[in-house]
């Protein structure tokens, strides 16, 4: 492990400071982050759900979390693809969690999944799969 959570934490808040708006880190390990978005109605859709764009932004930044885990503070590693399968409605009135694990880590690319929930329930409300780009280092 390159980085624990401590030295994330500090790196985020430094190097992406704007990061925290997308969710913040509660947990990590080598590959691997627990990131938690706390809802409010600017992530809120019509329909009452939360949005899209809000599940994937948390979903991107918990992966670069677990990315750095492993790889060190490389601010500059970049997302190149993101799919993302939504699963079910999530709540409006609780957070969503993040589970995110790198599957693969190679020298210039580096890919994982990232499992999204609303807190307190085991059943996931959405799935996604992101590649990044890692510059050299």
């Amino acid at each position: 492990m390159k980085m624990d959570l401590q030295a994330l934490q500090t790196f985020l808040a430094e190097q992406f400071p704007q990061g925290a708006r997308f969710g913040q880190i509660e947990a990590a390990g080598d590959g691997w982050a627990h990131f938690r978005l706390p809802i409010s109605d600017e992530h809120l859709r019509p329909g009452a759900t939360v949005s899209g764009p809000s599940l994937m932004a948390l979903a991107d930044v918990a992966l670069y979390g677990a990315l750095l885990s492993r790889i060190g503070p490389v601010a500059l590693a970049v997302t190149i693809n993101l799919n993302i399968n939504f699963l079910r409605k999530p709540s409006p009135e609780r957070d969503i969690l993040a589970k995110a694990s790198m599957l693969k880590v190679g020298r210039r690319l580096g890919m994982g999944e990232v499992y999204l929930y609303s807190d307190g329930s085991d059943d996931p409300v959405a799935h996604a799969t992101l590649t990044y780009s890692i510059p050299e280092h």
